[in-house]
């Protein structure tokens, strides 16, 4: 037993993955019925994960940086040759995020969305095997089949429920990725035949060896594999897809695709931090300046089309192509001050962007209700003179010259709105809530640097903020500023309640925005030291078999 507890939280790392595995093995074998069992399932295999996550946050959190790692070998096969998973400060991080999302998203579906296709809680674990996955793994390969484990499972997430509006989108969407994918494989081919590794870590050693004429080769299987990342980060002018996809996908599928993105973001920001620090040679700091100008343009595209945006869901499609602009070229200026803010968004926008399309479609529903025959009123009614009478002389009134003191407002529409209030407050990065503490260490940041792309990085934030506070106040006008003649939408507990937790979750940013901000820039001193992840990853031994086990 004591052997056991003290190898436990070292084969956790491995469990993220494995646990959903499992339980889509599971569902599998329950057959097409028993909805009721296997979202049971689906519940507790998706908490446990996000409990498993939030362990590895707080073990690598309350070690110091040397040793805020832990590295374990599936196989048992010395490093690099076989498979490693890494828990830093970093992946840790990305973990708790999909354990929030993935939970939040799986409860609203319960209401309705797993009612409509059969294998929605398989697909919805795989989607969060993918995940786990990509932000664990230590090396090239696996995180493409981590990819495409994740992709296969949000194509039939995107097209969950039907619909020609969803097929098209999703034939667009998969086509685009199967691209990026092909551009993945071709680029991990070029590395391994200049490095002989996939290793992350191996790769990164060995890159200041590369002869001179093997550079360029080098730089170019960097910029195929950076295209097939940006691509899934949603890069301007890969991004054209995203708006109609993660429109037309149903809402827990959109809830999920918002961090999707950054999955792409975090392998870019993983490998180029290992691969081009500053003390790289001649590979030093290679494609910085696409990345810094790169995600100006995005981040401008994404605030113009927010502007554009006469539908929420579209408006949300493009909210996470500015936050995927911003955190790319953040990446790009390789400064911890700037990347420790970057982290702290990264969290606020991710959280915000699923709660916002979670309540598109409670929105979109309370705007459909229709008036029943008991609402409307055709002005032939006669009351007595006592329920009929003018208003007493002083009387507040509204515009239709109805008094407003006592007037009961339901409780379904107090909700909508002040969800829709934090959620637009956060994404806009208005105080105090922790989209402006992010943006606010961010520009804090950028102030110091004193370059031309910092400067223009600085007011498009501030302008990105201000076009989003605009389009988002114009779409809260429409839905509950014209709503007086509607009945009040009915919702359910559990559709509530997980956009709740997510804005709850962008509060506790803020109530704990020292100790946030603290772990974000101890994050980023990390990954601008690379010699630490490397370290780390090299020094792992196979533990030693036992005497009467197999050779």
């Amino acid at each position: 037993m004591r052997a056991l507890t003290e190898h436990l939280p070292n084969h956790l790392l491995v469990a993220p993955v494995l646990l959903p595995l499992a339980t889509a093995a599971l569902m599998l074998l329950l057959g097409e019925g028993r909805r009721g069992l296997k979202a049971m399932f689906n519940v507790l295999s998706t908490a446990l994960g996000l409990a498993i996550a939030v362990y590895l946050l707080l073990s690598v959190a309350q070690r110091g940086a040397p040793a805020a790692f832990g590295v374990y070998l599936p196989g048992n096969w010395p490093v690099p040759f076989g498979i490693v998973l890494v828990a830093d400060r970093l992946s840790a991080l990305m973990a708790v995020l999909t354990g929030c999302v993935g939970l939040a998203a799986l409860l609203f579906a319960l209401a309705r969305w797993q009612h409509a296709g059969v294998y929605f809680h398989v697909l919805f674990q795989l989607q969060l095997m993918g995940l786990y996955g990509a932000f664990l793994t230590a090396d090239l390969f696996n995180l493409f089949v981590f990819f495409e484990v994740l992709l296969a499972a949000s194509y039939g997430l995107l097209l969950h429920g039907g619909g020609g509006e969803r097929v098209r989108a999703g034939l667009h969407y998969i086509a685009i990725n199967l691209v990026a994918s092909l551009l993945f494989l071709i680029g991990v081919a070029v590395l391994y035949g200049v490095t002989g590794t996939l290793n992350m870590a191996d790769i990164a050693q060995k890159l200041p060896a590369v002869p001179a004429s093997d550079r360029g080769l080098l730089h170019a299987g960097a910029a195929i594999l950076a295209i097939a990342f940006l691509a899934k980060a949603g890069l301007w002018p890969l991004n054209f897809w995203l708006p109609q996809a993660y429109a037309a996908a149903s809402a827990p599928a959109a809830a999920v695709f918002a961090i999707l993105t950054k999955v792409g973001v975090y392998a870019v920001l993983r490998l180029w931090t290992l691969c081009f620090p500053a003390d790289a040679g001649a590979s030093a700091g290679f494609g910085g300046g696409v990345l810094v100008w790169g995600g100006i343009v995005t981040l401008a595209f994404g605030a113009c089309g927010m502007l554009a945006s006469q539908q929420l869901a579209r408006l949300a499609g493009y909210s996470v192509i500015a936050s995927s602009g911003t955190l790319v070229a953040t990446i790009g200026f390789a400064a911890p001050a700037l990347s420790g803010g970057a982290l702290f968004y990264l969290a606020s926008s991710t959280l915000a962007g699923c709660a916002m399309f979670l309540l598109v479609e409670l929105l979109e529903r309370a705007r459909q209700v229709e008036v029943g025959p008991q609402q409307i009123d055709d002005g032939h009614h006669a009351l007595p003179a006592f329920l009929d009478a003018e208003p007493p002389a002083g009387t507040n009134l509204d515009d239709n010259e109805e008094a407003l003191t006592g007037r009961a407002i339901p409780a379904a529409l107090v909700f909508l709105g002040v969800s829709f209030t934090v959620c637009a407050m956060v994404t806009a990065g208005l105080p105090p809530l922790s989209g402006f503490v992010a943006k606010l260490a961010m520009l804090s940041a950028l102030l110091d640097l004193q370059a031309p792309a910092a400067w223009a990085l600085f007011g498009l934030l501030i302008l990105s903020g201000l076009c989003a506070a605009i389009a988002l106040m114009r779409v809260g006008m429409r839905h509950f500023w014209t709503t007086q003649d509607r009945p009040s939408p009915r919702l359910r507990v559990i559709e509530t309640l997980p956009i709740a937790a997510l804005l709850a979750a962008a509060v506790t940013l803020v109530l704990q925005g020292d100790a946030m901000l603290t772990y974000a820039r101890a994050t980023a001193k990390s990954l601008q030291a690379p010699g630490l992840y490397i370290d780390a990853v090299m020094g792992a031994r196979p533990r030693p078999r036992d005497a009467g086990s197999r050779p």
